[in-house]
Order: C-alpha cells, then structure tokens, then sequence
C-alpha cells in the first residue's frame, strides 16, 4: 500500500477528531459555500458542491447547516466571501507541502501558515515551487466488506479509473478529475458505495524519509490543518508502518 494512502488514513481518524471540536464544520461549510458559487446552487447540476454536500453529510452535518451554506453562497442572508488558494512550501526533511486555504483574509493566512512552518524547520515557497510535483486526481475510497477487491477494480477501470490501491479492507480508486462522478456512479450501480470520493492532490513521486523525520512531518500537517484557514494539507510524505504507529500513538 502507498504511503499516499496511508495519508489518507491519518486523515480521516484527524477528521474524527476535528468533527468532535466542531471545526470540521466550519471548513465544510466553506467548501460548500465556495462550491456553489462557482457554478449553479444546486448539487445537482454542481458536481463539486455535491461532492462538498456528501462529504458534509458523511461527516454528520446538520442538514439545516448545509442548506445555511449554500442559502448564504447564493447571496442569502450576507455570505462571506473566500477565496480560494494554494500555498507551496517544504517541511522537515525536504518534504512538500500544498496548503489549501479558504480565507476572507490573506494577509492573515499568509502569515499564520508561514508562522507555523517556520516553526518546524520548514519554509513557505513561491507558487510554482512544489506545485509541479503533484497531479490533481479524482479519489474515491470504499470498504471491501468482504468482497474482492479484484472485482471492484474491474468495474472501476472499466469505467475510466487510472488506478486501484488496496489496503485491507479499504481500497483507493484513483480517476482523473472529470471521470470522477462517472467512476462513482459505475461502482455504485455495481453495488460498491462510496466511504468518500474527493478531489485531492496526488504526489507523482513520494519520499520516505526516517521515521523521526517524517512524524514531525505529520506533526507539522496537523498544526496546519488546525488553522481556521486552511481545509486540507497535501504532501509527498511515504509513510511508513514505523511512523503511522508513532504518529497515532
């Protein structure tokens, strides 16, 4: 199994815990919010809203919440304005880092995420610096629950998927950006339902530094996702099975 997709598993136990503090909701109704103002109010003639509607749903957001996100998106009620953006920079041991932001303020975010990563030992770089070393893809990841994984990757592909990562019981369906509702729709009629199906940044290659190295990294990812600011951290970090317990520990 990658180390890409192991991310993804820190992630999610992370997302468990923000969800408790309540701030998984704030940044979710940011996504929805920025969502539906780039195309239609409505998920479902805008695809990326409906992919920020269900990852709000899987995470157990109120439906009155959602519908407040994307009432104020449509100029209801004052909506904020965010904008969208990427900061590049690097961590411990030479790692990189794309940091998405959603911010009514870039000064402030600016600041606060250059703060933390001077922090630890890394620096925030110029736009282009790191951005080149990854690929935006379509991720969906599903439980196996018992049946083949060989199955599952059959249909996926067959539907336009570039690749399938398995891990367990949990497997990593990868799809260019625009096939990503076509896969999902394909697995789901094949009775495979989605855990989640997101955009993200995929690293082309992924480096593995040691273990000691790489939970500071981990540690550096968490202090950056705990900014208001910022939705979600992406990183060429391999974890190891050495470095996941630590960091979990």
């Amino acid at each position: 199994m990658s180390g890409h997709s192991k991310w993804s598993t820190i992630k999610r136990q992370k997302g468990a815990a923000d969800a408790k503090r309540g701030q998984l909701f704030t940044k979710l109704a940011r996504e929805i919010a920025v969502a539906a103002r780039q195309g239609q109010p409505d998920p479902d003639y805008n695809f990326r809203l409906r992919l920020a509607v269900d990852r709000a749903r899987a995470a157990s957001m109120p439906k009155d919440n959602i519908e407040r996100a994307i009432a104020k998106a449509a100029g209801e009620g004052g909506a904020d304005n965010f904008d969208e953006l990427y900061y590049e920079g690097y961590g411990p041991g030479g790692t990189a880092l794309m940091v998405l932001a959603m911010t009514d303020n870039r000064n402030r975010t600016v600041g606060e995420v250059r703060a933390v990563l001077t922090r630890a030992g890394g620096n925030l770089g110029e736009s282009g610096s790191v951005s080149w070393m990854f690929d935006q893809v379509g991720l969906i990841e599903l439980e196996a629950n018992g049946t083949d994984p060989d199955d599952l990757a059959l249909v996926a592909i067959d539907a336009g998927a570039n690749d399938v990562q398995v891990d367990g019981d949990m497997v990593a369906v990868y799809t260019d950006p625009q096939e990503l509702h076509t896969v999902q729709e394909a697995l789901k009629e094949g009775g495979f339902e989605a855990a989640s199906a997101q955009l993200t940044m995929k690293p082309k290659t992924m480096l593995a530094p040691e273990p000691d190295v790489a939970v500071k990294v981990i540690r550096l990812v968490e202090k950056l996702e705990d900014l208001d600011d910022v939705q979600e951290v992406f990183t060429n970090l391999d974890v190891t099975d050495e470095a996941l317990a630590e960091a979990m520990s």
